[in-house]
């Protein structure tokens, strides 16, 4: 596959490592005005380094525009005479509709929206997709692309703002949620390095278990929480301080934002 990824900050780059560590192209462009970040792979087999977007286009099949809801039309005006109906076109611009990129490039053009994670660097994105009537006969293509990548989901573009929040910006709730682990553990005595360590290798099991026993998260509570015991004290002490009333908030909260900002 002749990949190009046109746009190259935080997700771009981690959309660049995933795709390097697998192997997944046989060529692959990293465009941007500033390629400074992606310097560190110039000297990476079949990799190209370049400012010229159009370039990169015209040698690719497979578009990947990681760019910001800002930056994304003007990018696309540029090299919409380059994209052809054997083009896949994929983009991570968040909030900005398939029905906005049809309006640039045409109804005709295979376009799917991506939105994984920046765990897509180290394969372990939950990656969402949504394609437009075109689009769809190609999107086992980028399903095959993106679990590679980590975990792939098709849902219906309208669920597209959801996934964002519980996925992407989801990342970070979840490091919040691991640093407070931390904090908790430092102040029953540990060291740093060792809370660290702990509240990391707990929340990676924890999710290891639901994945791999396919078991509802109430499941695997029940079998750590003993009568007037420890666990069911502290989960109920969660609970009264608003734990997860507080995360179901602060999804909402990201919702609606992003809702605000939709292009």
């Amino acid at each position: 596959m002749k990949i190009a990824i046109i746009g190259t900050g935080n997700l771009g780059s981690a959309v660049a490592k995933g795709l390097i560590k697998n192997k997944t192209f046989s060529s692959l462009y990293l465009s941007d005005k500033n390629t400074g970040a992606v310097q560190q792979f110039n000297k990476e087999p079949y990799v190209t380094i370049t400012n010229k977007n159009t370039e990169a286009v015209e040698a690719s099949d497979i578009l990947i525009f990681a760019l910001q809801p800002r930056h994304i039309e003007s990018v696309l005006k540029e090299v919409a005479p380059s994209i052809t109906k054997e083009h896949v076109v994929l983009s991570v611009a968040a909030g900005y509709a398939i029905s906005k990129i049809e309006a640039i490039i045409g109804q005709d053009k295979n376009i799917i929206r991506v939105m994984p994670n920046t765990a897509i660097s180290i394969g372990k994105s939950m990656t969402c997709l949504a394609a437009n009537t075109s689009g769809e006969k190609k999107i086992d293509m980028a399903q095959d692309i993106f679990n590679q990548l980590g975990t792939t989901m098709v849902i219906p573009e309208e669920h597209i703002q959801a996934a964002t929040v519980i996925c992407a910006s989801g990342i970070a709730f979840w490091m919040r949620l691991i640093r407070a682990t931390t904090q908790g553990a430092i102040q029953l005595g540990f060291e740093a390095h060792e809370a660290h360590k702990l509240a990391v290798q707990t929340c990676y099991g924890s999710a290891s278990l639901l994945i791999e026993s396919g078991n509802h998260p109430e499941q695997e509570i029940d079998r750590v929480t003993t009568p007037s015991g420890c666990t069911i004290e502290g989960l109920n002490e969660m609970e009264h301080q608003g734990l997860s009333s507080s995360l179901i908030k602060g999804l909402v909260a990201s919702f609606e934002k992003i809702n605000h900002l939709k292009q």
